[in-house]
Formats: structure tokens, sequence, C-alpha cells
């Protein structure tokens, strides 16, 4: 069974920001398409890291996977993208989420109407994104006037694809509608996919548009290791910790509701270790198949085959395997030319052909 022929990679915190870099030139050297990096928690903000991925390659590209659209300010949020733009031009991915509670509200931020939100925060970056000057009002995002206001460096429209992280039913709708891409949840199955796909394909055809015209890459953990015990091991204690603080998630994929209350009985956010060790004893071997690539490499293979047949375009791996490298190394793509691949959806021109906003889109 041979490597997918397009796969990424994704990381959290688990490493350093510097093996990280290590991390994203091997995987640039091996095939990868993209590296992605994660702001879920409080833990580890995406922007900075992915400079560093950035700076340390000269193709792979670059994702946020996701920041959150309630705690940076929209012209920010752009002008932070189209710096990341200026480092790695045509490299970059802006994946944005909805963020999750109780984090968001136990730091003060209401997430009421995330829909909306997402909606509005995506016709504003890319309005933002041409470099012309944007006005738009809506009940989320404000801009009276506004540009990125670039004087010395490069003033043209930039082309910055945005994927949306969608979990539940109606963002992954949203996504279908208004995204060049989604970015689909990890710690889920395969046959949740079979759903997600149609909610994608819905929301695509209200907007004109067919599944085909939304990539599909796909966060998938994967616990690698010839030792099958501990690869699992790997993966419950992760798991655990998604079924206590993200439950959503879980339940999407039809994991029983009363093993996902036993476990938000000892698991909240934010959790100690001890919490996770002690709830994880309840997770049983085939939950933690069911939602994630672990064990031995033929068996993650397989399961991550599962995924692609199940709409997804791209695996982006979460590596939880204390040997990184030989995870990358399992996955890359036959050949070993690696050419860069071209778009992995039509080409956009739309950014530099249209004017800028005015006005807030129907």
């Amino acid at each position: 069974m041979t490597g997918p022929g397009r796969v990424a990679l994704y990381l959290q915190d688990k490493h350093s920001i510097r093996d990280g870099m290590a991390f994203a030139r091997r995987a640039e050297a091996a095939g990868f398409e993209a590296v992605w990096q994660a702001e879920s928690r409080l833990v580890r903000e995406a922007t900075v890291p992915m400079a560093a991925f950035a700076a340390s390659t000269s193709d792979i590209r670059v994702g946020s996977g996701v920041v959150n659209t309630w705690t940076r300010n929209i012209g920010l949020l752009a002008a932070t993208f189209v710096t990341l733009d200026d480092l790695a031009p045509g490299r970059v991915l802006l994946g944005l989420g909805a963020w999750w509670d109780p984090l968001a509200s136990k730091v003060g931020i209401e997430r009421r109407r995330p829909l909306a939100c997402m909606r509005e925060t995506i016709e504003a970056c890319r309005a933002l994104f041409t470099l012309e000057e944007v006005s738009y009002s809506g009940d989320f995002v404000h801009l009276d006037g506004v540009r990125i206001d670039v004087v010395h460096g490069n003033a043209s429209a930039r082309d910055i694809p945005i994927y949306v992280g969608a979990t539940g039913p109606k963002m992954l709708e949203l996504a279908g509608a208004v995204g060049d891409g989604v970015l689909l949840n990890y710690m889920v199955s395969p046959a949740y996919n079979d759903d997600a796909m149609e909610r994608l394909e819905a929301g695509a055809r209200r907007a004109g548009r067919t599944i085909d015209d939304i990539d599909r890459p796909q966060l998938v953990v994967c616990s690698m290791d010839d030792d099958r015990d501990a690869a699992l091991e790997r993966a419950r204690l992760l798991l655990t910790q998604y079924l206590g603080q993200q439950p959503h998630i879980m339940k999407a994929s039809g994991v029983d509701p009363v093993l996902i209350e036993e476990i938000n009985a000892i698991v909240d956010w934010p959790a100690t270790h001890d919490e996770i060790a002690k709830a994880s004893a309840l997770v049983p071997d085939e939950v933690v198949q069911l939602v994630s690539a672990s064990g031995t490499p033929q068996e993650c293979r397989a399961k991550v085959d599962e995924y692609m047949a199940h709409g997804a375009t791209c695996p982006v791996l979460y590596p939880l395997g204390d040997d990184v490298d030989a995870m990358i190394d399992a996955f890359a793509p036959s050949g070993k030319t690696f050419p860069m691949a071209s778009r992995p959806f039509r080409e956009r021109s739309r950014l530099r052909d249209r004017p800028a906003s005015k006005g807030k889109s129907p």
C-alpha cells in the first residue's frame, strides 16, 4: 500500500517550534504539499510558527489550522496574512474556525451567531486581500474606507485561499457555499464524512457550485508505531481530552453518549494530565481506532485510505508518535521527484479581477 498522492502535515504543541521547522523541511523534501499549524487551545498561537515554517522552507504551503473569527480584529487578521504572504508568496493558506466552548466563554467571548460571523469574516478578508479600499457594514465586521496600507512593499492583490474549519452541519454547508476549501476535523469517523459531503454539496449547490469546487483536506490523528499498544495509548490520551473538552466532535462521529458523559464528569477545560489519564481508562481500543489512524504503519495507512474513500482530498497528518520522520517517510508520495502540485482546486483569478468591495455582499 503506497502513500496518497496528496498529503500534508499538521503540528500542534507536542513538539518545539524548532523541531517543527525541521519537520516542515523534511515534509517538503518528501513531497508533502502543506504544513498546517494548530491554534485550538490556549497554548500555541498559529501565526508565529507559520512564519518560522515559511522562512525555513521554499515550496511547501503553510496554513493556519485554524485561527478563530472572534479574537483578532478583521483589519489585523487580514494584515497578518498579507504579511505572511510577503514572507512566502503564494504559499499561505488562511484556515478559519468558530472556536469552541467552554474555552471561548471562559475568556469572555460570546459565540453568538457563529455562521454569520464566519461569512462576514470571509467576505471582508477577501475584499481586504485585494489591497483596495474597503467599506463593509455587517453585524460583526465594520470597515469604513479601510485598506491594507502598503507604502513601500508589494501593493498588488493577494491570492490567499480561505479554508473553513467546519464540524457541524450548518458550518459545513456554509463552507460549501463560501469557502475555497474546508478543513475537515480530526477525531471523527470516516462514516461521519459521508454526511459531511452531503452538507458540503448542499451548500455548494445553493451557491451555484459543485463539491468539486471545494478542496477538502482532513486532519487525521496519526499515532504510528511498530509497538501497536504504545500507538493506541498515545491516541487514547488525546481522544480522551477531546471527549471531555470538545464533545460535539465526538457526538458527530456517533461515539456512545454514555461514554461522553462519563468522560465529561472527569475532564473539562483546562484539564490536568492526571485527569486525562484517569478518564482514558474508560476508552476502548475500538473507539480509538474508529476516529484515528492508530497502530502499525500498515494500520495507519489503511485508515487514511478510509478517510480518502469517504470524501477527503488530502490527509493532514497529526503525528503523535515519537518518530515523526518515520511517519513522514511512511506517507511520502511515491516517485521521489515531487514537483509542487498545481492548485488543488481550479485556479482563482477573482481577487485580481474584481473591484474592491464597497458594501456587504448579498
